[in-house]
């Protein structure tokens, strides 16, 4: 197995602090700037599972750096350059505190909470007798509330974010706006490589006073994908969406005993299953991007990012 790169600890000239998230390192530059580093780190449930998975921040990174660019003119968004295939270097944005979560089919823990009973989902109320993976009459907004590490983000309304005064009122139908648009960009996007964009989050911040994209987009740490071609048979005979998304990972926990419960044990994580993980990675890029992954594999991969972040540092 190739060695992952789960921890960086860089020092940059004009560096003013790094936060440690789930899976990036962020860097601030001067209180202007960010380098966001995709780490190889994975998280579920809001847990750091204990093995990265090789080469899994460079698919993020680049997914990533792909949908900003072909967005960038249905919002602003925090990019400046990918100065190394694991690194964003970005203009600081002042977050929000909520995920705007986009959904098209009941998937995932919509559908969980569906089964045990809920019919009503971050305020947007859903039918009676749908069915797991059964598309939605058009694409609904579920908002999260923004957890710390440790914590679970917890579902929100959008009418509770503007009642607690989280977001305003005219700020929040932007952020929609924002969001349903990105999300259909991105499914068109997607159905152009034969796989549908089931669900994502978005996440957003100010510059300036100007609402714009930041973090990740369409990558599959944030987003679900099934293939295409098979969706309607599998949906009609009630059997699993073959998809790529970190979906399989979760599930993987949980047919092992693990929901990130207290007393919990992360299960063991096999070579052969880390592989797993990095292959369904590789194959998701090869799929949206439509272009070979190439490994940006070397035994100095830290030098060689530093080194890369500096010099792009040193233009700004």
């Amino acid at each position: 197995m190739s060695n992952a790169i789960t921890k960086t600890n860089f020092q940059f000239e004009g560096q003013t602090s790094l936060y440690v998230g789930k899976v990036r390192d962020v860097y601030t530059i001067a209180d202007k700037y960010m380098v966001m580093v995709a780490t190889d780190r994975i998280s579920a449930f809001d847990v750091v599972l204990p093995k990265g998975i090789p080469f899994k921040g460079q698919v993020l990174n680049q997914i990533a750096s792909k949908f900003l660019d072909a967005t960038a003119d249905i919002c602003p968004n925090w990019k400046i350059a990918c100065p190394d295939p694991m690194v964003t270097v970005g203009r600081k944005c002042e977050p929000y505190a909520v995920e705007m979560i986009v959904r098209g089919y009941l998937s995932g823990s919509a559908w969980r909470d569906y089964k045990a009973g809920a019919r009503e989902i971050c305020g947007v109320p859903l039918p009676e007798g749908m069915r797991e993976h059964q598309r939605f009459e058009r694409p609904i907004v579920t908002p999260t509330t923004k957890a710390e590490i440790g914590e679970h983000d917890q579902n929100i309304s959008g009418a509770d974010i503007v009642a607690q005064g989280i977001v305003s009122a005219e700020e929040y139908a932007k952020l929609e706006e924002y969001a349903l648009a990105l999300f259909e960009r991105g499914s068109q996007m997607a159905a152009e490589r034969g796989l549908i964009l089931v669900d994502t989050k978005y996440e957003f911040g100010k510059i300036d006073g100007e609402i714009t994209l930041m973090d990740e987009i369409h990558t599959p740490d944030s987003s679900r994908y099934f293939y295409a071609d098979t969706y309607e048979e599998l949906f009609r005979e009630g059997k699993q969406q073959r998809q790529l998304s970190k979906e399989f990972v979760r599930e993987w926990l949980m047919a092992n005993g693990f929901q990130g419960r207290e007393g919990e044990v992360v299960p063991e994580m096999t070579d052969e299953f880390v592989q797993s993980v990095t292959d369904r990675y590789v194959e998701l890029y090869e799929h949206i991007a439509g272009e070979e992954f190439v490994k940006g594999d070397s035994a100095d991969r830290l030098e060689v990012m530093e080194a890369n972040i500096k010099n792009m540092l040193a233009r700004l």
